[in-house]
């Protein structure tokens, strides 16, 4: 790492949150407490993304915002520049924002990083809360849209 860093080149660490690989907040405080040691930038924790074997790796989306939090409120803000947990879905790269509760109904606040149209862009939306969801293609438009903006 020294030899790269010395040639100017900056290093950012990403990886996927895996069920039963690294599905423990610790894991992740520890590890991006050691990217900063070594000089490298801690970018993104992934949502473990719907294909092949999901069933087995996969953690509900509620599950991963969780353990990001708890991960993040361990960390001096070196480490915090991170973000997180992200799905790079169909229409971008999408943020899990938060998760709370507006107009009594309790929600997912959602957040493009990337979006396929630049416009969305740093767009914050709702979906409804599902506790099983593991994607974006799981969730559905809170406070009763039929579709979400990016779809219409």
């Amino acid at each position: 790492m020294k030899r790269i860093l010395s040639t100017g080149a900056v290093v950012r660490c990403q990886a996927p949150l895996v069920r039963h690989v690294n599905d423990d907040p610790e894991i992740w405080a520890k590890m991006w407490q050691a990217q900063v040691k070594i000089g490298a930038i801690p970018y993104y924790m992934f949502v473990e993304r719907d294909t092949g074997p999901k069933n087995y790796f996969e953690i509900p989306l509620e599950q991963t915002y969780r353990i990001f939090t708890k991960a993040y409120k361990k960390v001096s803000g070196l480490c915090r520049i991170v973000r997180g947990p992200s799905m790079s879905a169909t229409p971008g790269k999408i943020m899990i924002d938060g998760i709370t509760e507006i107009g009594g109904e309790k929600v997912f606040a959602l957040k493009f990083i990337q979006g396929r149209n630049p416009n969305w862009t740093n767009q914050i939306f709702f979906a409804c809360f599902h506790k099983e969801a593991g994607w974006l293609d799981d969730l559905e438009p809170a406070f009763g849209e039929e579709d979400f903006f990016f779809n219409q």
